[in-house]
């Protein structure tokens, strides 16, 4: 099997388990089918801008839901699952090293729990998102990597669709992933939530 292919399969073996405690008397906010991902975005109005440079992103912004955290570093373990970053810090979110960093050519991962024990964490708003909002990444090149949103979709954690969130892709795009689609104090969260948004405004400094 050729070089590319046997990247994209290490992509798709990644099928993500976040932790997820759950909220008592308080779900998440789920994606709205008309905030889905569109079978092909049209970018015809909105093209993606030109990739960036490799650089580490530090921070993660979404205006919309209030987000502002810094970013560390996550891998996947020996059964090919995202780590994701510690329950217990709340406001922290996840870059997935061994992927593109955001700006750069391919599709970018960050995830993020939606609550702990305590309460809501830092991707507990992904849900309410629309299409056209923005996320931007404060990268350690000292730029401002900007995302636009594409669609916000919630998939059953047994029919994750591992090509289409984790496959190469042309363009400098960003996948936001978290715990959604119900939740069962036996099983924890059934899904997840996945976030698709593209680059789309040059860096500023």
């Amino acid at each position: 099997m050729a070089g590319p292919d046997r990247k994209l399969i290490g992509f798709a073996l990644l099928g993500v388990v976040l932790i997820g405690h759950g909220l008592t008397g308080q779900a998440p906010p789920q994606p709205l089918e008309a905030q889905a991902l569109a079978a092909h975005p049209d970018w015809a109005y909105d093209p993606p801008a030109p990739p960036l440079p490799a650089s580490p992103p530090l921070r993660i912004r979404i205006p919309a839901i209030g987000v502002n955290a810094p970013l560390t570093g996550i891998a996947a373990d020996s059964r090919h699952h995202l780590v994701p970053p510690p329950s217990e810090a709340r406001n922290l979110a996840g870059w997935y090293t061994a992927g593109p960093s955001p700006g750069a050519a391919g599709p970018a991962i960050i995830a993020g729990h939606v609550d702990n024990s305590h309460g809501p964490a830092v991707f507990y708003g992904l849900g309410s998102l629309q299409r056209g909002d923005t996320i931007e990444i404060l990268r350690r090149d000292h730029r401002t990597a900007s995302f636009r949103i594409d669609g916000i979709n919630v998939y059953p954690r047994t029919a994750f669709p591992d090509r289409l969130v984790y496959g190469p892709t042309g363009y400098p795009e960003l996948r936001l992933i978290t715990c959604g689609g119900g939740y069962s104090r036996a099983t924890g969260y059934q899904g997840n939530v996945v976030v698709f948004a593209h680059l789309v405004a040059d860096p500023v400094s």
